[in-house]
């Protein structure tokens, strides 16, 4: 049974949504401070986070700062909060979704079962299996323990940004438009969340990149998408 943790001081909120998950058999805590909610997703052994973004005591942004520099799990954050600059701003603080609310319960369960379901399968490796690599061009994906390094150093990336990273390297001088890549790694349609593309793209590319305004490996491919170089 996979538990996740609700950090939202709305209570009647935070009950409707523990209520639909519980009933796809999730296991659900409720924190209803940041700091709280912090100390509690640092400490509990949670599968996956859903973070409001106005807590008292702590907001949402430095929740999903913090919680993301020592964990890999999906983050989603749910918020009234509408501007694009907040949600570039929490996905760029590696938050893996951002739903904007009021939102129907049964979109929020949807959400969280395709990020659990893509996280599960994506770092469920079996013991004793060969890794599996892709090399182009100094860059070394390893797909099975989930690392990339550029010249030999390691960079560390998110779980979508490794998933992005690998789609695109997989298919390399394949252009695909950002809808394309938003229902591939979030496995979802993307109804007007084209900016989580654009955000991990760029993410991804202040890793690996040597020059950002000048990149080697993802290319934009203008008015269309975007496609990894060989």
């Amino acid at each position: 049974m996979s538990k996740i943790l609700i950090v939202e001081d709305e209570q009647a909120i935070a009950e409707l949504e523990k209520d639909y998950l519980e009933l796809y058999d999730f296991e659900v805590d409720i924190e209803n401070d940041g700091q709280k909610g912090l100390d509690r997703a640092m400490l509990g052994n949670y599968d996956l986070i859903i973070i409001d973004l106005m807590l008292p005591s702590m907001d949402g942004f430095e929740i999903c700062k913090r919680v993301r520099e020592v964990k890999d799990i999906p983050i989603l954050v749910v918020s009234a909060k509408k501007e694009d600059i907040d949600k570039i701003r929490g996905l760029e603080l590696g938050a893996d979704d951002y739903i904007t609310k009021p939102f129907s319960p049964s979109e929020l369960v949807a959400r969280v079962k395709a990020h659990l379901s893509r996280y599960e399968r994506l770092v469920g490796n079996g013991g004793g299996q060969k890794n599996e690599f892709i090399e182009i061009r100094g860059i070394k994906i390893d797909k099975t323990a989930r690392r990339v390094f550029v010249n030999e150093e390691e960079k560390i990336l998110t779980t979508k940004e490794f998933d992005l990273l690998t789609f695109l390297a997989s298919n390399p001088n394949h252009v695909y438009t950002k809808e394309e890549l938003f229902q591939e790694i979030w496995n979802m349609d993307s109804v007007g969340d084209i900016a989580t593309v654009t955000v991990h793209i760029k993410k991804i590319r202040e890793k690996i990149e040597l020059n950002t305004a000048k990149p080697q490996y993802i290319e934009t491919i203008w008015g269309v998408g975007y496609r990894f170089k060989v």
